[in-house]
């Protein structure tokens, strides 16, 4: 049985590459990739959607490099308004513009030497564009009020969750800078094609914020974790991440658990939330339409009240509420348990995490 200290190492050695945890076939394929890359002063362009892990990736690939004790340089493209992004990446002189009281080195000078993370490409407005098509065609930039080119020796990676074909085929996007780019794709794959490592990263942001908030969390829910493998993941790992930090905030005891409502569309939440007004204050539902969804509730759940697939939280109230109701409409929920219409997750099914 491990410690918190044990699992952690155990994540570390056998499923971690800089920090990228999972053993599934498409993220293999995409560490394989990163190993063989690296070491080249090759760009790189990294593709995936939000929250699939650009940004750790391009760190492996600079750590990996021979440039890895150098900087690494990230600048998030679409963060910067477009009418100061020039000047971040490339740089001023004084007097360049009103404000501009002194010189400035730009990302790419700080990055000299190393590697220069642009995140989010797709955002750049077309005379940055330009510029960095020179940057990468030349090495060499100017910083704005200058005229004077200065050489840089930078590896540039780039990612964006844009389709940049589809963008350069509209016009907002540069066809050269595209191919200049383009030299080293890397795909990233969702969560949702990533189900073999969604069990080692929920144990592993157990783990990590149960060492946050000083909270000793030895097992996961066997129910969470079906929960999760049945999950889309819209927002990718950044969703995941921050749903187990959540539960996590939230549990009190040492079994982790969410509650299933966190992972529905809004229309069911609203569904739910209308149920639970209707029970609370006794409006519109005669006595059989709360029978027939209590029933249906207590069938789904395999007859359990509590818990995060229990009864009470595919209605949207509180346990006691329906216990009462359950009592005053004279409902045996055991009967639900004996006829097996919906088995509850067994004690053993817990996942056990340290």
């Amino acid at each position: 049985m491990f410690t918190d200290i044990d699992l952690h190492e155990e994540i570390n050695h056998s499923l971690m590459f800089a920090e990228i945890i999972g053993s599934s076939t498409p993220l293999r394929n995409v560490l394989w990739q990163v190993s063989r890359v690296a070491p080249m002063d090759s760009t790189v362009l990294i593709l995936g959607e939000t929250g699939t892990g650009k940004e750790l990736v391009a760190h492996a690939i600079h750590k990996q490099s021979s440039r890895s004790k150098r900087p690494f340089i990230c600048v998030n493209c679409a963060a910067i308004p477009p009418s100061l992004i020039a000047s971040e990446l490339f740089g001023y002189e004084k007097g360049a513009f009103t404000s501009a009281v002194q010189r400035r080195l730009g990302r790419f000078e700080q990055a000299h030497g190393g590697t220069i993370f642009l995140d989010e490409i797709g955002e750049l407005p077309m005379e940055t564009q330009i510029a960095l098509l020179r940057v990468l065609q030349e090495r060499e930039i100017e910083r704005i009020g200058s005229n004077h080119s200065i050489h840089v020796d930078v590896r540039v990676l780039a990612a964006t969750n844009r389709d940049l074909k589809a963008a350069v085929a509209a016009g907002t996007f540069r066809e050269d800078l595209y191919y200049r780019l383009n030299v080293f794709p890397i795909q990233m794959p969702p969560l949702r094609e990533r189900k073999d490592d969604i069990r080692p990263l929920v144990e592993y942001f157990v783990s990590r914020y149960s060492r946050q908030t000083g909270k000793n969390i030895r097992r996961i829910e066997g129910r969470t974790l079906e929960l999760f493998q049945g999950y889309k993941w819209p927002g990718n790992i950044r969703e995941l991440q921050n749903l187990v930090e959540r539960g996590v905030i939230l549990c009190e005891g040492d079994i982790f658990s969410v509650e299933e409502n966190w992972l529905m569309p809004e229309s069911v939440r609203r569904s739910r939330a209308h149920h639970s007004l209707t029970f609370e204050r006794g409006l519109r539902l005669d006595e059989n339409q709360q029978r027939e969804l209590i029933e249906t509730a207590l069938s789904e759940s395999g007859g359990r009240i509590a818990g995060p697939s229990g009864a009470a939280s595919k209605l949207g109230i509180p346990r006691q509420t329906l216990e009462s109701k359950i009592a005053n409409l004279g409902i045996d929920k055991r009967l639900f348990k004996l006829n097996g219409l919906s088995r509850p997750v067994p004690e053993s099914s817990d996942a056990p995490l340290v």
